[in-house]
């Protein structure tokens, strides 16, 4: 839905303008998500190539003068899946999945939001997932923050997702096998040190706890995963498919402290809404391949940060909520005072255009 939600919030822009010739950047709102859908599954499989062909000759023949002003450097879209979905070489035979919209000569200079983008493109950058909290005014932000903090951290880790059941050694697998074979988490009745755990909110009754979303069983139900991730201290953001998870978003919106396992998890993706030189005060990194070869077991590392120091990061991941959040469109006057995840995306895109202009002009 993020194309959606972009399109909407773009509609209540207070420096809109109906003149392209007086815009310092052009959004275009296409929704190349959707328009994927029939290249990925559907008929037109074969012509996964041709994604994008049609809009290029939309934006050079209804707008000529628009487009033709810096070539599509002032042009900027939104992509709701990750850039990886959009990079099939173009030529391939047959086709791999994906299209390649991404790749085509025409869109090179247009600038693309993307929920997880590569690293080498100049051009792509990645924004928030959208997760399922979307206030409608600041009291409710205020109330649900209040909630997140008061929150009882029974348990010390959580991981929410499917995968890690084949033989194969990955990271999901060894978070599976730590939280299934650990003893502890079985019986914690005489769990009460409170500073040997370092949750600093009393006594856990459980160490692991894993919500299996296998199959799509948590798209439509988030209760299913927000109520363990508010029970919760820590949330392991593992890799699956892609480096990136929605996840993330989500655990930082119940006030649990992330867990990353890669570094193109988060810190290489998200520079506008996760500051990169503050990663460790809201996050914690523990190497995959520690975890998977070196036998490194993930309870042990969060077990050993000292109690206030979780408490600063989980101060500090709930002041990040509205950063990371979509609010909902036509918001209260106090809310649109907080600059959410749509506000800093477009805010970043207007300095990377604008940047790129000097260079342009040059």
């Amino acid at each position: 839905m993020l194309e959606l939600i972009f399109h909407r919030r773009m509609l209540e822009y207070p420096c809109l303008t109906a003149d392209p010739q007086a815009a310092d950047a052009i959004y275009v709102p296409y929704y190349a998500g959707i328009d994927a859908l029939h290249y990925l599954y559907g008929p037109d499989y074969n012509s996964s190539s041709e994604q994008g062909l049609n809009l290029f000759e939309f934006l050079t023949t209804d707008s000529p003068e628009s487009w033709n002003r810096k070539m599509g450097h002032d042009h900027f879209m939104v992509l709701a899946r990750p850039a990886w979905d959009f990079s099939q070489p173009l030529g391939n035979d047959p086709p791999l999945w994906g299209t390649s919209l991404l790749e085509l000569p025409q869109f090179y200079n247009v600038t693309a939001l993307t929920v997880e983008a590569r690293a080498w493109p100049w051009q792509e950058h990645a924004v928030p997932y959208p997760t399922s909290f979307h206030p409608p005014n600041l009291s409710l932000l205020e109330s649900w923050v209040q909630r997140a903090r008061r929150s009882r951290r029974t348990t010390l880790m959580m991981f929410a997702g499917g995968g890690g059941v084949g033989r194969n050694p990955t990271i999901r697998r060894s978070i599976r096998n730590e939280c299934e074979n650990n003893t502890m988490n079985k019986n914690v009745k005489n769990v009460n040190n409170v500073g040997m755990y370092g949750s600093g909110v009393g006594g856990f009754s459980k160490l692991c706890d894993v919500v299996d979303c296998s199959n799509g069983i948590c798209e439509h139900d988030p209760i299913r995963f927000m109520r363990p991730m508010l029970q919760a201290s820590f949330c392991l953001q593992p890799p699956g498919d892609t480096p990136t998870r929605r996840s993330t978003f989500d655990s930082i919106v119940a006030g649990c402290i992330p867990v990353f396992f890669e570094e193109s998890s988060a810190r290489a993706q998200y520079r506008w809404h996760l500051p990169e030189d503050q990663f460790g005060e809201f996050s914690v990194f523990i190497a995959k391949e520690d975890v998977v070869f070196k036998e490194t077991r993930i309870l042990d590392v969060l077990r050993s940060i000292p109690r206030g120091k979780v408490r600063r990061m989980r101060e500090r991941v709930l002041e990040m909520i509205p950063r990371i959040m979509y609010r909902k469109h036509g918001s209260s006057v106090g809310l649109r005072a907080k600059k959410d995840a749509f506000d800093i995306a477009i805010e970043g895109v207007l300095q990377k255009i604008k940047s790129r202009g000097q260079v342009f002009a040059q």
